[in-house]
This record gives structure tokens, sequence and C-alpha cells, in this order.
């Protein structure tokens, strides 16, 4: 099945040149971008596939030399060259397997992250505000712009809620894995008797999704106006700017009150009502494939963690991988690229183990 796959690509990819070459094709630019962006898309998988080919063939000509009477040294050398050809065989098929997995449609979109203070009162918030600031780091580091769309502080410093935005390309795909439950284990400066405390924060991704995608009636919305709350003088409170939106079906409530503009206001708690949207009906979908994939944070109880922040032993601990970083403060300065890394690892592995059952 999979190199009646395989076939069918290379086959497309030799029709489709044969159509931008075309002469109709060559004065449509529309119709010529479309078809050249399609070949971009497989002209790696076909090229890694002729390649395994020829190789396999060379393969195949050369373990028949071993019955030609060669004398020893010929022999000696005819191996070592199998060996060389078996290794890249054995490369560029893990290579193509690894190309036939499946896309997710969403990893080269925006997103916007949401993340919420769990079980452990003020540290849960501050602990909160860390995840922010570590998320936010790392998304100056790529280039990508940071925009916060809400936030509801906690007196001392900290998070009770913080929702924002990441905009840059293949942010869904590298963040996609921060979904869940995070769990810090340290002494909160508000502890006097040095006694280690834990606590958790939630943490959503959501991949933006543009208006097309997301059918929202307008009658099942209902809007309101109200005055910001929280730091900005006296212009926060002059006129009212803040946008609750609440999507009357499922109940979904979003507001923002980041911006001075209610317009600018409203336009990014739609987005923030769409990309929900979005996450729900692809939850759906993917329920409904795998039962494995549910959805992405629980409760908060301590519990259900994916990753610990272990501030005593210096140690990060991702659950998923049962796997342990350390120099936590590096990474909370937003310096996590090997955790997301060996996820990305572990989610190819495991797929590529779902293909071959």
């Amino acid at each position: 099945m999979m190199w009646d796959r395989l076939e069918e690509i290379d086959k497309r990819f030799q029709e489709l040149e044969e159509q931008i070459a075309a002469p109709e094709i060559a004065s449509d630019p529309k119709q010529l971008q479309k078809l050249a962006k399609e070949r971009a898309s497989i002209e790696d998988m076909v090229t890694r596939f002729r390649e395994y080919k020829a190789t396999a063939r060379s393969l195949k000509e050369t373990r028949a030399m071993l019955a030609e009477g060669l004398d020893e040294e010929m022999k000696a050398l005819v191996r070592e060259e199998i060996e060389k050809l078996e290794l890249k065989v054995e490369n560029l098929l893990q290579e193509l397997k690894i190309a036939l997995l499946p896309k997710d449609e969403s990893d080269e979109r925006d997103i916007i992250m949401e993340i919420r203070a769990g079980a452990g009162g003020d540290e849960a918030g501050l602990f909160a505000a860390d995840l922010f600031r570590m998320y936010a780091r790392y998304a100056q580091s790529r280039g990508w712009q940071v925009e916060i769309i809400n936030a509801n502080e906690s007196g001392i410093g900290g998070f009770k809620e913080i929702i924002f935005e990441i905009k840059g390309g293949g942010a869904f795909s590298r963040l996609k894995y921060e979904r869940g439950v995070h769990r810090v284990q340290r002494v909160p400066v508000t502890e006097s008797s040095g006694r280690i405390h834990t606590s958790t924060a939630t943490v959503a991704v959501l991949p933006q999704a543009d208006e097309v995608e997301v059918d929202i009636n307008p009658d099942d919305l209902r809007i309101d106006i109200f005055h910001s709350g929280g730091a900005g003088g006296q212009n926060v409170n002059k006129v009212a700017t803040a946008v609750r939106i609440t999507h009357l079906p499922t109940g979904i409530v979003t507001v923002c009150q980041d911006e001075r503009s209610q317009l600018k206001n409203k336009t990014k708690a739609m987005a923030v009502l769409r990309a929900r949207l979005l996450d729900i009906a692809q939850r759906n979908q993917r329920e409904s494939i795998a039962s494995e994939r549910r959805s992405q944070v629980g409760s908060g109880e301590r519990a259900e963690k994916i990753r610990t922040y272990n501030f005593p032993q210096d140690r990060v601990t991702d659950h998923r991988l049962g796997q342990s970083w350390h120099n936590l403060n590096k990474i909370l300065e937003g310096d996590f690229d090997q955790l997301i890394d060996a996820l990305a690892t572990d989610d190819e592995a495991k797929q590529l183990l779902e293909l071959s059952a």
C-alpha cells in the first residue's frame, strides 16, 4: 500500500510537470501558481522515492557481483559497498515513511494561547506568569509577534488567566505540545518556613481560524460592551471599549479589554471565539478517529500533569516522555527547543508505529 501510494505521487508529479510546461497554463498565472504549489509540496518526497529506487537497484546489482567468482580482496570491497548501500536504503525508507505521515493542517497557523492558574492559590498565579514569560521569550527568539488579548491579574504579580496571540509561521507546529497541565514544585516567595509548595497551571494552544472556516451566525452572539479594568489610568474608563462575546449555542465566553479601541477588542474577542470553536470541531474529529487523543487540559488538579518544573532539583520532567532536563531557569527564559524536539520525535515515532501496524 505504501509503495502504491508513492507510485501514485510520482505519477502525479510527472503530470504536474507536463501541465506546468503547457502553453495554456503558462498564460494563466493563477492556475500556474496553484499547480506549482502542489508540485513543490511533493517534490521532496518524489526525489527521495526515486533515489530509493535507484539505490535499491544498485544494491541488488552489487549483491549479484558476489556470485561472479571474485577474489577475496574484491569480495571485501563489494561487501563494504553493500553495507553502505543497505544503510542508505534503510535511511531513505525511514524518510519516506515520515514523509507519508499525515500532515497537521494547523501546523503553519498562528495561535492563541490560554494560561490559567490551577491548584495552589497565589503561587499558581505566579507560575502562570512564569509560563507566559517563557512562551513570550521563546516566541521572540523565533521572531514571532506576541499580543495580549485579555489578562486577569492576581494581586501579587501573577495571573488568574492570560490569553494572548502568537503570530509567526509554524507557531502551532512547535507549541501544540504545550497543551495540558503544568506543575511547579518550589519554595514560594510568600512561604516563610521554606516549605516546598506544589501548584499547577493549565495551558491551551488553539490554532487561529479564518472567518471562512468557522461559520458563526450573528444571531447566536450576545455582545456586551463595558469599561476596562486594571492599569491604564483615566483614559481606560472614559469610554467603554472592553468587549465580552457570548456564543449562545455553546456558552463560550470571550473577553478582550487590552486595546483602547472597541473595534480592535471585538476583532480579537471574535478571533478567540473562532479559535475555540475550531478547536472543538478538530478535537471531535480527532476523537472519532483515535480515542487516545483527548482534550487539551483537565481540571487543573495536581495529578493531571504533562510536565513538572522542580526548582530544588533544577529539573524539568516531561511525563509524556519520562525524560528530564536540567538548567530549569534557562528553560523558563524560553530556551526549550530541546523539549519540543523530543516531543515532536516521539509523536512522529508513534505515528510511524500506527502506520506499520
